[in-house]
C-alpha cells in the first residue's frame, strides 16, 4: 500500500450535520440527556462537564481552556481504557474544540468507525458512517514533517481548514509516515494495549478500513484539568 493511498484514507469527504429543526432526545452512556438541537451561540460547558449531551453546534467553540492549565483525556472504550495527554502549547484550537466537545457529551457513545491495521483507528463521528461533525468546521494547527508517532491523536479531515470532530490515533509505521497535513494534539500516554486491540480488529485496508471486523465504543470521553 502506497503512502498516496494511505494519506487518502483519511482525506475523504466529511458530511457536516446540520441543524435539527426539531430538537430529540435520548439517553447516552454517560447518562446525560441527548440533544441534536444546536446551540446558537455556543458557551464554555462546567469543568464537570454539561448535564445534556450536545452533538449538532451552530459555530465552533469559544476559547475554554484556562490558562496554565493542562489537559488530558481518559476514554472508557468497549475493551478498555485509552488515556490522551494533550498539547495545549501546539494545538491551542483543536484542543480546545475536544475539550468543548467532550464536556458537552459529545464523543459518549461514538464508534471507531474506520480502523485500518498498522496504520490508524479514526472515531468522533456521531452518525458512525464517516460523513458526521458537530456543524462546523475550524482551522488546522499542522505540526512540523515528522511529528507523528505511534499514538499520536490527529483530528481527520477533508482538506484544509475543515477540522470538526473526526480524529484518529496512530497505530503503525504507514500512520508516521504521513504527510503533516493533519492537526496534532495529543499523544496516547496509557492504554497501548487497548488501542493495539482496536488496531488489530481493523477492516479491509482496500476498503478504506469500513466497517472493522470488530466494533469498538468509545463509551465516555472524561477531561481532566490541572
Amino acid at each position: 500500500m502506497t503512502r498516496r493511498l494511505l494519506a487518502a484514507l483519511l482525506f475523504l469527504p466529511m458530511l457536516l450535520v446540520g441543524c435539527s429543526s426539531t430538537p430529540t432526545t435520548t439517553t447516552s452512556t454517560s447518562g446525560a440527556t441527548t440533544t441534536t438541537a444546536a446551540a446558537a451561540t455556543p458557551t464554555c460547558p462546567p469543568v464537570a462537564g454539561a448535564t445534556t449531551r450536545t452533538t449538532t453546534f451552530a459555530a465552533p467553540p469559544p476559547m475554554c481552556l484556562e490558562t496554565g492549565k493542562t489537559y488530558a483525556a481518559v476514554v472508557k472504550t468497549d475493551i478498555g481504557t485509552i488515556e490522551i495527554t494533550f498539547d495545549a502549547n501546539a494545538a491551542p484550537k483543536t484542543v480546545n474544540n475536544f475539550v468543548f466537545l467532550a464536556r458537552n457529551h459529545y464523543y459518549d457513545g461514538i464508534v471507531f468507525h474506520r480502523v485500518i491495521s498498522g496504520f490508524m483507528a479514526q472515531t468522533g463521528d456521531p452518525t458512525g458512517t464517516g460523513r458526521g461533525g458537530p456543524g462546523y468546521k475550524f482551522t488546522d494547527e499542522l505540526p512540523k514533517a515528522g511529528s507523528y508517532k505511534v499514538g499520536s491523536v490527529a483530528m481527520a479531515n477533508a482538506g484544509a481548514n475543515t477540522n470538526g470532530s473526526q480524529f484518529f490515533l496512530i497505530t503503525g509505521d504507514a500512520g508516521v509516515a504521513l504527510a503533516p497535513s493533519y492537526s496534532l494534539f495529543g499523544q496516547v500516554t496509557s492504554g497501548m494495549d487497548v488501542l493495539m486491540k482496536i488496531d488489530a480488529d481493523g477492516g479491509d485496508p482496500q476498503a478504506n478500513g469500513m466497517p472493522p471486523k470488530v466494533t469498538h465504543t468509545m463509551q465516555t470521553v472524561t477531561i481532566v484539568q490541572r
